[in-house]
């Protein structure tokens, strides 16, 4: 930026911006708001502001989604862009001097130089704004996580037909059935900050052999306990940088299937020394329901099998308790009770691809009985009484401020209050007594005439409750995949 008080003046006026879009909520938040939002975003951007940026186009395509009520638009992703945005702009208008709060500037594709990489496994991409290819995960021999998109227009017949697409890197020999099992040397490589190789014009590559899931850095994604390679993700928060569906590092772990529960299979992770019975026990849900893709058809198969032995490559889901979402799956390497998988699949399943048939079972006479309980402990996420308060903070976005004055006009306030006082949760009655309260106050013009009260208050108070809700259901995430001798 040029003036030094330009980016305390540029945080300034995306925290009234988005002040406005809150005070409004979803229905009022049309074309003026929006574009308000915009013209401060792109103020921040002169001003150096990159994350506060991103932070407001994430907002404004959220609301987008929302007013076109897009099948994939989630309540939830327009409250935490929201949330990031209010709190970020707040704190560098308050000039709080923290250089994560200013981020970096997204260049395009950096150069990240030579590369080899493993091919992990393919996920279909169906966006809810009609977007649709193939994303496949590869490992570098260091440990970082890249990954090799093929996402166009086109949707669910995209999504599938992407399957055995061309590899768009360097050569363009290999396409992305053969990545996910097999290698490339990457030269004048080009990374984007959230981890896609880019296919520039320097760009070299040459197809190598594939590793299994047994050997080198792939194997190695499977030698940390669940509890510590989960604890290691949440810790790194929601960082706004790799904000994506696609986003982010993998876990791999291996389990035995011990039963079903609607969408999710229930699964307990094999430990290496310890018995069967002992393991963490966590959820597994489709990554994706699509009826188009073979996911679902896939989990009922592994479903009719408790007792089988897998192992797991997943997307950890932050905002549910133990809960994984896997992408693909392989034999566990003693062989016992496990997948037998053809050839050319080279050791893994891509569950949203490959649909296992009966002959990739044992026989069912060969799995053991399952032992150990095989009844969920409760999801404190879900039956926590904070459901009252998120209820509140997401009304309030989608209603606008009248909408989350209802509860202080028709007295159900104090009831909500009341549970969450006595289930412990004394910070979360008080916010949401304040949020109400705040929203339903009203001002008076000169003349004597009621008017709404100052956005900033309001903004302020729903804020507290936001960040505090993010934080309180990150920790109760956490406790759950910890086991229950932690919780």
């Amino acid at each position: 930026g040029g003036q030094p008080g330009a980016p305390v003046a540029a945080a300034a006026a995306l925290w009234a911006a988005a002040a406005a879009v809150l005070a409004v909520g979803v229905p009022g938040a049309g074309a003026v708001p929006q574009a308000e939002l915009l013209r401060a975003a792109h103020t921040a951007r002169l001003a150096g502001l990159h994350r506060a940026e991103a932070a407001a186009l994430r907002v404004v395509r959220a609301l987008r989604a929302a007013r076109a009520r897009h099948d994939g638009h989630r309540l939830a992703d327009l409250v935490a862009g929201l949330r990031e945005l209010l709190l970020t702009s707040g704190l560098l208008a308050a000039s709080d001097p923290d250089p994560a709060l200013v981020g970096t500037a997204r260049r395009s594709y950096r150069p990240g130089g030579s590369l080899k990489v493993h091919g992990v496994c393919r996920e279909p991409v169906i966006s809810a704004t009609g977007y649709g290819g193939v994303v496949t995960h590869v490992l570098a021999d260091d440990g970082r996580w890249f990954s090799v998109s093929d996402v166009k227009p086109g949707g669910p017949a995209r999504a599938r037909g992407a399957a055995t697409a061309t590899v768009a890197l360097g050569s363009g020999s290999l396409d992305h059935a053969q990545l996910s099992r097999g290698g490339l040397l990457i030269s004048g490589a080009t990374l984007s900050p959230d981890g896609r190789l880019g296919a520039g014009k320097g760009v070299r590559a040459t197809p190598v052999t594939g590793l299994s899931w047994t050997s080198g850095p792939l194997a190695r994604l499977f030698s940390r306990p669940l509890a510590q390679a989960a604890a290691a993700q949440l810790a790194q928060g929601e960082d706004p940088e790799r904000a994506g569906p696609q986003a982010g590092e993998l876990i791999g772990c291996d389990v035995v299937v011990v039963g079903a529960a609607e969408d999710h299979l229930l699964a307990r992770e094999l430990t290496p020394h310890g018995a069967d019975s002992e393991g963490l026990l966590i959820r597994l849900v489709p990554a994706n329901g699509h009826p188009d893709l073979a996911h679902a058809a896939n989990f009922r198969k592994l479903a009719s099998r408790p007792g089988l032995r897998l192992r797991v490559v997943g997307r950890l889901d932050p905002d549910r308790a133990a809960t994984l979402r896997p992408l693909a799956v392989g034999p566990v390497p003693d062989g016992t009770a496990t997948l037998l998988l053809p050839p050319e699949w080279a050791g893994h399943a891509d569950l949203g691809y490959d649909r296992l048939e009966g002959a990739h079972f044992p026989p069912p006479g060969e799995l053991p009985p399952v032992e150990g309980p095989t009844v969920l402990p409760p999801d404190p996420v879900a039956e926590a009484p904070l459901w009252r308060l998120r209820r509140l903070v997401e009304v309030a976005v989608s209603g606008g401020r009248r909408a989350a004055a209802e509860p202080a006009r028709d007295g159900d306030r104090a009831s909500g209050a009341a549970a969450l006082r006595r289930s412990g949760f004394r910070t979360a009655a008080d916010l949401a007594d304040a949020l109400a309260a705040e929203a339903d106050r009203r001002g008076r013009d000169v003349f004597g005439r009621t008017q709404q009260a100052d956005p900033d208050g309001y903004a302020r108070v729903w804020l507290s409750a936001a960040v505090y809700l993010s934080g309180t259901e990150r920790a109760l995430v956490e406790a759950t995949w910890q086991g229950p001798a932690a919780a």
